[in-house]
C-alpha cells in the first residue's frame, strides 16, 4: 500500500466477518463485518461465486478513487483498459482478490451523533459503512473502487 498516493486512498481497514445474512439471491451474500479496532461496521453484498466468505474470515478493505499505484487519476481509460494484454502497467487491483467500481450515493448521521453512515452501490451490490466521522468523511466523493482481499 505504501506505493499508493494517499490522496487516492480514501479508506483502509481490516475487518472480521461476523455474520452472513440469509441469501435472497443465488450468487449474492450480504456479509456483516466489524473492524479490528471496533469502531467501524460494514455490510457488503458480495458475489459469493467470485469471493466466498465465511464467518470469522479476516478481510483487508480499501476504498480508492484510482487503481493507479501512484494515485494518479484514471482519466478516460476505465478499469477494463488497465487489464488488457500488453498494457504492462501494474495496478492496485493486482494486489486484491475482489474489486468493484461504484457510486457513493448517500450519507446519514449515526444515532449517537459521532458516527456517519456511507452507502455505496456497485452495480446493485450495496455496501454500508458505519463509523467515526474522521474515518469516513474522506468518502464524500462520487465514484470509488472497492478492493478486498482475505488476510
Amino acid at each position: 500500500m505504501a506505493a499508493m498516493a494517499s490522496d487516492a486512498q480514501l479508506f483502509e481497514e481490516n475487518f472480521r466477518v461476523t455474520a452472513l445474512s440469509a441469501p435472497k439471491y443465488d450468487r449474492v451474500d450480504r456479509i456483516t463485518c466489524q473492524s479490528n479496532d471496533g469502531q467501524t461496521q460494514m455490510e457488503l453484498d458480495i458475489n459469493k461465486e467470485l469471493f466466498p466468505c465465511s464467518i470469522g474470515d479476516s478481510l483487508h478493505v480499501v476504498v480508492a478513487t484510482s487503481l493507479a499505484l501512484d494515485g494518479s487519476k484514471d482519466d478516460e481509460r476505465g478499469w477494463r483498459d488497465a487489464s488488457k494484454v500488453g498494457a504492462g502497467e501494474a495496478t492496485l487491483a493486482d494486489m486484491f482478490e475482489y474489486v468493484c467500481y461504484g457510486k457513493i450515493y448517500r450519507f446519514d448521521d449515526g444515532e449517537n451523533g459521532q458516527n456517519i453512515k456511507a452507502y455505496t452501490s456497485f452495480g446493485g451490490l450495496l455496501m454500508k459503512l458505519d463509523g467515526p466521522y474522521k474515518k469516513l468523511t474522506p468518502l464524500r466523493v462520487d465514484y470509488v473502487y472497492l478492493l478486498v482481499k482475505k488476510i
